[in-house]
């Protein structure tokens, strides 16, 4: 791929500035996955993809890693494209300032969760998929990965999968609370099983920018068909800038402006809408389950650029 020279000087003093953080400064990987535990909080990794599929980056940029909850905008994308409006009656649009897997909030609002970037609103939006496709959502999703980022060999990770259903009950817990009210169609163990497998598609910041540039091309795929109308992209993006970062939403859109999504895995994704996508990777966690590394980076990023969407 072309190197253009927008951004790659910025990229490469990115790199320099995280690579001189100490790793005891970087946070934690995630320790209630045990397979994402060993991840080293050392790695660091970034890609920008431009509008017409050009892309670049630094680091481990190319090195697959654990997408986790950055799949939720894919998975809440395919949903909106062929249902259109109708998910909304089963989700909400609000910022739920809990933690990603709390249950406080499903008992006051009778099963409805805030937001389909929080545990319970994935598992409402993975359940419309499994509908939707005759029963292999995680299926659906990677193909469309595959297509958009152009890497065919883009998978799962079973290892990963397994791990995540063998420490899922707070998820289980959310999924049964949810069908007590009606808003879960499918038998929860085959939603859980899907849901699971989209969370350990492996993926590097590469796939991950090119596959999110639907969204800064306002809908429009890489092969020049329409997913989702203007104004669809729009809510997603304003979606992932109020809600994609779990609790601390407010904190990212204030230091980054731009509609992001983390995922514990250490990866971000964050869309410059009509100018470029943006993933970065960094194992290690802060205390609300974000990169540490990655926040910073795209911090600078947008200092640097000036590109926001503020």
């Amino acid at each position: 791929m072309g190197v253009s020279p927008r951004f790659a000087s910025v990229l490469d003093r990115i790199a320099a500035e995280i690579a001189a953080v100490p790793d005891r400064d970087r946070g934690r990987p995630a320790d209630y996955i045990p397979a994402l535990a060993e991840a080293d909080p050392g790695r660091f990794g970034m890609a920008v993809a431009e509008l017409d599929g050009t892309v670049y980056g630094v680091g481990d940029w190319r090195r697959p890693f654990s997408a986790q909850s950055i799949t939720k905008v894919f998975t809440l994308a395919l949903v909106l494209s062929r249902d259109g409006e109708a998910l909304w009656e089963r989700v909400g649009r609000e910022p739920s300032g809990n933690p990603f897997n709390s249950l406080v909030q499903l008992e006051y609002e009778n099963g409805i969760p805030r937001n389909p970037f929080i545990n319970a609103g994935a598992l409402v939006t993975t359940d419309r998929l499994q509908a939707l496709t005759g029963g292999d959502a995680s299926g659906a999703l990677r193909d469309f990965l595959r297509a958009e980022s152009g890497n065919p060999g883009l998978d799962f990770d079973e290892k990963v999968a397994a791990s995540e259903a063998a420490h899922g009950d707070r998820n289980a817990a959310l999924a049964h609370f949810m069908a007590s009210y009606g808003n879960i169609t499918n038998p929860v163990p085959e939603l859980l099983e899907q849901y699971f497998r989209q969370c350990s598609l492996e993926a590097s910041c590469a796939d991950l920018a090119l596959a999110a540039g639907f969204l800064a091309r306002h809908g429009i795929r890489a092969d020049g068909s329409t997913l989702l109308t203007r104004s669809q992209a729009k809510q997603i993006n304003a979606v992932m800038l109020t809600c994609g970062t779990y609790d601390a939403a407010g904190d990212f859109a204030h230091r980054v402006g731009l509609p992001g999504k983390s995922g514990v895995g250490g990866g971000i994704i964050a869309v410059v809408p009509g100018h470029c996508t943006l993933c970065v990777w960094s194992p290690g966690l802060d205390r609300r389950g974000n990169s540490v590394a990655g926040v910073a980076a795209l911090d600078r990023f947008t200092t640097l650029t000036g590109l926001s969407v503020f």
